[in-house]
């Protein structure tokens, strides 16, 4: 096939489904997206049928073939769940052998030991960035509340002084840092660079966990004061088995994906030479798929043998942890699919032709997109993956510094102010023992100042990349 025969089909695959105006385009996208927002919360759908009905619909009201609708939703589906979808079950086995094995609390119990007085919220938000490198933000939230209610108790200290630094980790991880899905999801579909994206996550997470937790942990003590309640302690993983991995060992298996990501970074921009043999062995070792892999071979031998467990135990440890991200899979493969059916019927180049006349940055146009669909679903993979869908075009022209932070735009705006549709906003309520005015007054606004906190670092550095 000859090159001109070639752009020639790339030409027609990216002709739109549809020959509706931008006017009709626009009033699609928000039925479509009112659709699902309409499924998720008055309905209470589930996120993937929600997803599914609102690209059909998105589709309908464009005036697209539903036959193309249906193409373009499947196609998006597929390439989602296979540029992320292994990389969310790496993750997931990785966190349940952390938990599983005790890992976990050798982290929680070593940084503990060294920690007391004002340093107990500081050790908190260590634990939580910690642990939810790996760890889904549900799972995270389980594995670690146990710990903020025995420290909380037993050293007589605040809850909210302990829990906000906790929860302050687990959320800017959940957020800003792959391998979690939504900021996977958004690499992807942005094309941002895994490792540049990772480096500078880890560059606006640090101040941005500084001050959503043990600094404002201090007046969220203030407003709220509650104890912590009794019937929310359960069992410890540790309390199951005979010993645990060591603290180095531990620490080492959940760092290694990290640490050969970002060397793989690091070699693209010291070496900047695709033929290097140096930077080839690197491009292999730091992809994301082998960085998490070795960590969960690794993790077997480093988490699962020191904890005593046979092979049998190994595998039934691998097999659990798979089942619970079924959902996540589905939510995120549909989301694909949606961001998809927005690229199909030519959403990215009426926003590419609207944006010539806004006076808006990016960054900050991402972040509000981001924003208001989180606000509207409860959903911050929803807000990533649709967010992602709408602003993709405009990072054509962008250096991979730039579409990394607008990953990270976006990442930020899908936390803002967690409400009552968000399933995470109950789970703190009732893990902590509160009403839902005092969730607000410390999750809600937590999570806010991590959203507004997060977006002035990526700002600023945008001003200097």
């Amino acid at each position: 096939m000859t090159r001109l025969s070639v752009e020639m089909l790339a030409a027609d695959a990216a002709e739109p489904i549809t020959s509706a105006g931008n006017a009709q385009l626009g009033i699609a996208v928000l039925a479509g997206i009112a659709v699902i927002v309409l499924l998720i919360t008055k309905f209470k759908v589930h996120a993937f049928l929600a997803l599914t009905i609102g690209s059909l619909a998105l589709g309908a009201f464009a005036g697209a073939p539903l036959d193309k609708a249906i193409t373009s939703f499947t196609a998006g589906l597929g390439s989602t769940v296979a540029g992320v979808g292994v990389l969310i079950a790496l993750g997931a086995i990785l966190g349940k052998l952390l938990a599983d094995s005790g890992g976990a609390d050798q982290i929680v119990d070593t940084i503990l030991a060294k920690a007391s007085g004002r340093a107990m919220p500081w050790a908190m938000v260590l634990i939580a960035s910690v642990i939810g490198l790996p760890l889904f933000f549900e799972v995270g939230i389980v594995l670690l509340i146990p710990v903020v209610l025995m420290v909380a108790k037993r050293g007589n200290y605040s809850l909210m002084k302990i829990g906000i630094p906790a929860l302050a980790g687990l959320s800017v991880m959940h957020g800003l840092i792959p391998p979690h899905p939504g900021p996977l999801v958004a690499i992807d579909a942005i094309g941002a660079n895994l490792g540049i994206t990772l480096a500078l996550g880890v560059l606006v997470a640090i101040p941005t966990v500084i001050i959503a937790g043990p600094v404002f942990g201090k007046y969220a003590a203030r407003w709220v004061d509650v104890p912590a309640p009794e019937k929310m302690i359960p069992q410890r993983a540790t309390e199951e088995t005979d010993r645990r991995p060591s603290f180095g060992a531990t620490l080492a298996t959940v760092l290694l994906p990290v640490v050969l990501m970002l060397a793989k970074a690091l070699v693209d921009i010291v070496v900047d030479n695709p033929e290097s043999g140096v930077q080839r062995v690197f491009d292999v070792i730091g992809s994301p798929m082998i960085a998490l892999l070795a960590a969960v071979i690794v993790g077997m031998f480093t988490l699962g043998r020191a904890a005593g467990f046979t092979k049998g135990r190994l595998s039934t440890t691998v097999e659990k942890s798979l089942a619970p991200i079924a959902g996540v899979l589905l939510i995120v493969g549909a989301g694909g699919g949606f961001k998809q059916t927005l690229i199909d019927v030519g959403i990215g180049q009426m926003i590419l032709d609207f944006s010539e006349s806004w006076a808006i940055p990016t960054l900050l146009l991402a972040w509000l997109i981001a924003v208001a669909i989180r606000l509207a679903t409860g959903s911050a993979t929803v807000a990533t993956i649709s967010a992602a869908g709408l602003v993709a075009p405009l990072a054509a022209d962008m250096s991979s510094s730039h579409m990394a932070l607008l990953v990270l735009a976006i990442g930020a705006g899908s936390l803002f102010f967690s409400h009552v549709n968000d399933a995470g906003f109950w789970l703190v309520k009732e893990y902590f023992g509160l009403n839902v005015g005092q969730t607000i007054k410390t999750w809600s606004v937590m999570e806010t100042i991590i959203s507004v906190v997060s977006l002035i670092f990526v700002l600023l550095l945008s001003l200097v990349l």
